[in-house]
């Protein structure tokens, strides 16, 4: 059987990425990886970056912030990420909450995991009333298979699932204009079926 020829893989995956912008592209590898069970590509980073004095076959540095996946100019506040994706339950907030301060928050912000309260205080931030059992939204959240057990009791940590839900389906489109024609069918009949008693 013939060895796999690594140019050709590489030119696959770069022809199926191609009609996605650079940010979907990060979030796609990351999911193949997480598939194939490779370590996260920070780690990777981490470690080359630990054996570049010693290598002389490193690369150079300019080509390092081409990994980051999110840059300084996807960084936006909770309020107006949370106003953007427009969650239509408490679940999907839990979700787009958990998803900004893993990906979208400012560094010095950034978390992997939330708890009751990030999730209260997430709601302080955006104008959301607060939860009475916080920690019930979280575990129905999980239950639902958009968030996954933390490091410690209490604690959340987003998935795959919930990373999809938030980045490629929210916001949902809004069905107010199906409702509107739909209410005004009723009026349409009751003139003709008027007409026809006259």
């Amino acid at each position: 059987m013939a060895k796999p020829d690594d140019l050709e893989a590489v030119r696959t995956v770069a022809a199926a990425l191609s009609g996605f912008s650079p940010e979907e592209q990060e979030r796609i590898l990351r999911w193949a990886r997480e598939k194939l069970g490779l370590a996260p590509a920070a780690r990777n980073l981490a470690d080359m970056r630990t054996q570049q004095p010693h290598s002389p076959a490193a690369p150079p540095r300019h080509a390092e912030p081409a990994v980051a996946p999110h840059g300084p100019a996807s960084v936006k506040d909770l309020k107006t990420f949370v106003t953007g994706k427009n969650p239509k339950s408490d679940v999907q907030f839990a979700a787009t909450v958990a998803y900004f301060y893993r990906f979208e928050a400012p560094p010095e912000q950034k978390r992997n995991e939330i708890d009751s309260g990030i999730l209260q205080d997430s709601c302080r931030l955006v104008g959301r009333s607060r939860f009475r059992h916080p920690s019930m939204t979280l575990n129905n959240a999980k239950n639902l298979g958009l968030l996954d057990r933390g490091s410690e009791a209490g604690k959340f940590a987003i998935n795959t699932v919930g990373e999809n839900l938030v980045a490629m389906t929210l916001p949902g489109k809004s069905d107010s204009s199906a409702k509107g024609r739909k209410s005004q069918k009723p009026k349409r009949r009751s003139k003709k079926t008027a007409g026809k008693k006259k």
